[in-house]
């Protein structure tokens, strides 16, 4: 019975793929350009918020914008409310998480094409309307186009072994530090998003040149510079609210890629990204829920060897930190996040066999390194 039942589910979800399709190139007008929304999502920093929405309303290329108010602390709902006239301000009660944060602000639009933008990122001018063009351009098997995404300021790679104390530094894929400089580069944020084989999710062209020539061909979506039609929403659903904040963009990618969708990067539509100014790289926030998420997914989507190093490759990380070959504080919120995910493996196995039989491509046919 087994054996017969894959074929068939697989079968009925190719079915809907198409059904899929033909809503979204019914819903493409012929006289005009697709019906745009932005949705920003705001914790606690209405500054950089503000300075975001107004460079897309500048733009002029988006048909509505949305903000989301994460259940922020401070006088954010009304300091947004009093300085973007014009703009939906909805207020959630609690801090749900990106995820959460950006679902409430697709539900509460029901334009074609939905672009989610962080709010530290600034868009350059032409950003809204490069990637609403590109996905009415595209072929309708095209789910979402995510930005090019610079990193803001200017950085300078520190020599092998150097230090930089009380200056912040980023960490590129090679390993090296770099620090903002006045005479330093421009650097590419990212250029989509792809996994390695270790389950770790990481932006494309991370730290390579500003001017790096990147394939249109990618994995994934950045959930801070991206256009997504809605009728790929449709098919496989919105942000997934329990990883609450960060892989949530990753997750999404791999239910689009397992049933048919493909992703695409659009070269002309820019942002300047503050990398992590809402929450910051080493917050225990950011390594507790990087290290949980990056093994969820995994064991959700990925094939079972990838599963097994990123598992392998958590556990030796936390080891080695509480050897002192590390930061203890670090090591300790990875074995935390490890612990989480073993405790809750029956309910992520569950998961994998849900999303199994939903598919329509096998994992083994998806390229997650693209």
């Amino acid at each position: 019975m087994r054996l017969l039942r894959g074929p068939v589910v697989r079968g009925r979800r190719r079915h809907r793929l198409r059904e899929a399709v033909d809503r979204g190139a019914r819903l493409t007008p012929t006289d005009g350009a697709s019906r745009t929304a932005v949705v920003v999502v705001n914790w606690n920093r209405a500054d950089l918020t503000t300075r975001a929405v107004r460079a897309v309303l500048r733009d002029g290329g988006a048909d509505e914008v949305v903000v989301v108010d994460n259940g922020s602390s401070d006088d954010s709902v009304a300091v947004l409310r009093r300085e973007l006239p014009g703009v939906t301000v909805v207020a959630r009660p609690s801090n749900g998480g990106f995820a959460a944060g950006a679902n409430t602000g697709i539900r509460r639009t029901d334009a074609d094409l939905v672009v989610l933008l962080n709010n530290d990122a600034e868009p350059a001018p032409g950003f809204v309307t490069a990637l609403r063009d590109h996905l009415d351009r595209a072929d309708a098997d095209v789910a979402a186009v995510t930005g090019r995404i610079v990193l803001a300021g200017r950085w300078a790679r520190l020599p092998a072994g150097g230090t930089a104390p009380g200056t912040r530094t980023l960490r590129d894929h090679d390993g090296s530090l770099w620090t903002p400089s006045p005479d330093g580069e421009v650097r590419l944020n990212s250029t989509g998003v792809r996994v390695d084989r270790d389950g770790n999710g990481m932006d494309r062209d991370w730290f390579a040149p500003a001017d790096r020539v990147a394939d249109r061909r990618v994995f994934g979506f950045s959930g801070g510079a991206a256009a997504v039609r809605r009728t790929a929403l449709d098919d496989v659903g919105l942000l997934d609210e329990s990883l609450f904040m960060y892989y949530e963009d990753t997750e999404l990618a791999w239910r689009f890629r397992r049933r048919g969708w493909r992703v695409e990067h659009a070269a002309d539509a820019v942002v300047v990204h503050d990398h992590s100014a809402s929450s910051g790289v080493q917050s225990d926030l950011f390594v507790f829920r990087n290290a949980r998420n990056r093994l969820v997914v995994a064991l959700w989507h990925a094939p079972w060897r990838t599963v097994g190093r990123a598992g392998v490759r958590t556990l030796l990380r936390g080891v080695a930190g509480l050897a002192g070959r590390g930061d203890r504080r670090e090591a300790r919120l990875v074995l935390a996040a490890l612990a989480d995910v073993v405790v809750h493996l029956p309910a992520h196995l569950a998961r994998r066999g849900r999303e199994s039989r939903l598919a329509s491509v096998p994992r083994s046919g998806v390229d997650p390194s693209a």
